[in-house]
């Protein structure tokens, strides 16, 4: 078994917590734009035929999951509902694959839905809620 030395599970802390940060806060900026764009962001889904009021709970989870996965509270469940979100996005608006800015959204979903993934099978460090709790 390898030992690890405080400075390096202090590291692994930090990076951890700066992982899912950078991971998720395209979410919750994306959340945030859809509700000061929400007349045009309904429009969109609808013209690609979406209905509109998905918007609500495509809002709630981009805000809520990254929120969560941030502070690191039920982060193996909300970093599985993004997963499947950025699939579904992907497979939804960005299927036109011959278009270079089409395949390029699509493959950046699904490499977010893999970074979601990383979360899921693995526990988040010290720098948690989840932790905290479990820990008392």
């Amino acid at each position: 078994m390898i030992k690890t030395n405080k400075k390096t599970k202090n590291m692994n802390n930090i990076l951890d917590l700066t992982g899912r940060i950078l991971i998720s806060l395209i979410f919750l900026l994306s959340g945030i734009n859809k509700i000061g764009n929400y007349e045009g962001t309904v429009g969109w889904m609808e013209s690609l035929g979406v209905p509109g009021i998905f918007l609500i709970p495509a809002i709630i989870l981009e805000i809520g999951a990254p929120i969560l996965i941030m502070i690191g509270y039920k982060v193996k469940v909300s970093a599985a509902l993004l997963s499947i979100f950025c699939i579904v996005t992907a497979v939804i608006f960005h299927n036109n694959l011959s278009d270079q800015m089409h395949f390029i959204s699509f493959m950046k979903n699904i490499a977010l839905a893999g970074g979601f993934l990383f979360l899921v099978v693995n526990e988040t460090k010290d720098f948690s809620l989840d932790k905290k709790l479990n820990n008392h």
